[in-house]
């Protein structure tokens, strides 16, 4: 059950991830080189909206989790996103056809935030209606790997696809193999996530004719908004965590360290899989002493430590001098302040609404923070280094946005780990 949510959860973010893992391609190809830093930021703006339209996916696929079932909503997600990802790798380029290649490439950056946004409310729904109240944190740790296992296949793809062609062929052309990748992926993860039943606990709302007549009414209405306010702020410092800790990694060693692609590529993949393992490990550790004293350490450790790290890097990847084991070993610390904050906040999101509204009541927030908040941290860091050329102006969100969310969910955040799930569809008075 969790393996089937988490290989579709994978692939969607793989289907996501590649976009930003080749950004520097996509802006040669659909962009005008008259000015390549623009084209780049052009290209990363393009990245950012998928962000930014992922709340209006959680919003509309919430509403048909909570209408007609988690199984049937995100199987229909997993296809928009495969659909939407494998189609870029059919676009004609800037060179072929103008502006409209760029229109193109936007619209199907819309489809896989509209899709991605239905996603994870259904993943995460899933998998904590079908375990236990005391394990909770632990298994939705598992399914909390797979976007970063999603960004690791991703580089690999990447990585297999430019060894194998050589950088020629791959900057010619073989840059479309990883998107025309996803049609198989996608194939093969629909047909795994056939095999999965209903859960138990929707099946039961559903039985009892509790199942809830307008999922947005009820889900943002005065009795539930407050708490999808509050999840919000978490999401949002948890959000740019995320970003920050792990994605913009990628960006700092190929824009502002000027390390290649491919050597880029292998740093990064070899920290993310050996920290991987920490989302599961916060999330069982969120089981004994609590979500919220690991999720909010998470935000206080990245705020604090994001500037010397991130100097620290800069220092050790030196174009002709990179310290590899060290550069590694900066970006592990990075994810581990990533599995802090989002290994346990599944848990935390499906136990802080009630089932007849869960889907949405998560997904809502969750987009906020993750599309907005931390979906903007690679246009915001990329513009700030690009107008300063200072690593300190580049991380002023990444600091000071977790920074503010601890202060204000130090105050706010409700721990919830002895919350049961197992309850009547209640209604929030």
């Amino acid at each position: 059950m969790i393996v089937a949510a988490a290989v579709g959860n994978v692939i969607e973010w793989y289907d996501f991830y590649i976009f930003g893992s080749l950004a520097a391609i996509l802006s040669v190809k659909f962009f005008d080189q008259t000015s390549p830093v623009a084209a780049l930021l052009s290209t990363i703006a393009l990245f950012t909206a998928g962000f930014l339209i992922r709340p209006l996916g959680a919003f509309l696929f919430g509403w048909m989790g909570d209408r007609v079932g988690r199984k049937y909503t995100f199987l229909l997600t997993l296809t928009g996103m495969g659909v939407g990802t494998g189609a870029i790798g059919l676009i004609p380029t800037y060179a072929e056809i103008g502006l409209t290649a760029a229109f193109l490439l936007f619209g199907m950056r819309m489809i896989q935030g509209l899709c991605l946004g239905g996603e994870y409310g259904g993943a995460i729904t899933y998998v904590a209606e079908h375990v236990p109240d005391e394990h909770r944190g632990y298994y939705t740790g598992w399914l909390q790997t797979s976007p970063t296992l999603g960004i690791v296949v991703s580089l690999g793809v990447i990585i297999g696809t430019r060894t194998y062609f050589g950088n020629e062929v791959f900057n010619a052309w073989a840059w479309r193999v990883p998107f025309l990748v996803s049609f198989l992926l996608v194939a093969i993860a629909i047909w795994i996530r056939l095999q999965l039943q209903e859960t138990p606990i929707f099946e039961e709302i559903k039985a009892k004719g509790q199942m809830v007549k307008n999922p947005w009414k009820e889900a943002f209405g005065r009795a539930n908004i407050k708490y999808v306010l509050i999840a919000t702020v978490v999401l949002i410092g948890q959000g740019v965590v995320w970003y920050s800790g792990q994605f913009w990694a990628l960006y700092f060693l190929q824009q502002v360290s000027k390390v290649d692609p491919l050597h880029s590529a292998y740093i990064v993949g070899a920290a993310l899989l050996l920290a991987t393992p920490s989302l599961i490990l916060y999330g069982w550790l969120s089981d004994k002493i609590g979500r919220k004293p690991v999720i909010l350490g998470g935000m206080l450790l990245a705020s604090i430590t994001y500037y010397p790290l991130y100097l620290w890097l800069g220092t050790v990847t030196v174009p002709g001098n990179i310290n590899y084991p060290i550069a590694i070993f900066i970006i592990f610390i990075l994810v581990n302040y990533v599995g802090m904050v989002y290994g346990p906040v599944g848990a935390f999101l499906a136990e802080f609404f009630p089932a007849r509204i869960r889907y949405t009541s998560v997904s809502v927030p969750y987009h906020i923070g993750n599309g907005w908040g931390g979906g903007l941290v690679p246009f915001i860091t990329s513009a700030m280094f690009a107008a300063s050329g200072s690593i300190g102006y580049a991380l002023l969100y990444p600091i000071v946005v977790p920074a503010v969310c601890f202060i204000i969910a130090l105050v706010v955040m409700p721990e919830t780990r002895k919350i049961s799930i197992w309850k009547p569809a209640e209604v929030r008075a």
